[in-house]
């Protein structure tokens, strides 16, 4: 079985910045496939960012050139760096990734943004 434990998330102000990060229980070289999802009030779930094992990434347009997705291995830890903050960036921020074939998901973590 394995675990993603995000942190990070918390209130801040418009235009402001925050760093979630996403802890796995087993090495991240394992993932093929990590990322973030996020879940606004009253939508679907949708994508943020994912990250393949040999680096490419793939971002919503919504967040390109504001949010940078990275790893640190040897910490089996990804981070979401989020600059230029909007009030739509409010949700419930989710780790996830596949490894043999199985996709993961961590519990989730609040992020406000006030105007």
């Amino acid at each position: 079985q394995v675990q993603l434990v995000e942190s990070g998330g918390g209130l801040v102000q418009a235009g402001g910045s925050l760093r979630l990060s996403c802890t796995a229980s087993r090495s991240i070289f394992r993932f093929t496939d990590l990322g973030w999802y996020r879940q606004c009030p009253g939508k679907q779930r949708e994508l943020v960012v994912t990250i393949t094992r040999g680096g490419s990434t793939t971002y919503a347009d919504s967040v390109k050139g504001r949010f940078t997705i990275s790893r640190d291995n040897a910490k089996s830890t990804i981070y979401l760096q989020m600059n230029s903050l909007k009030p739509d960036d409010t949700a419930v921020y989710y780790c996830t990734g596949r490894v043999a074939g199985s996709d993961y998901w961590g519990q989730g973590t609040q992020v406000t943004v006030s105007s």
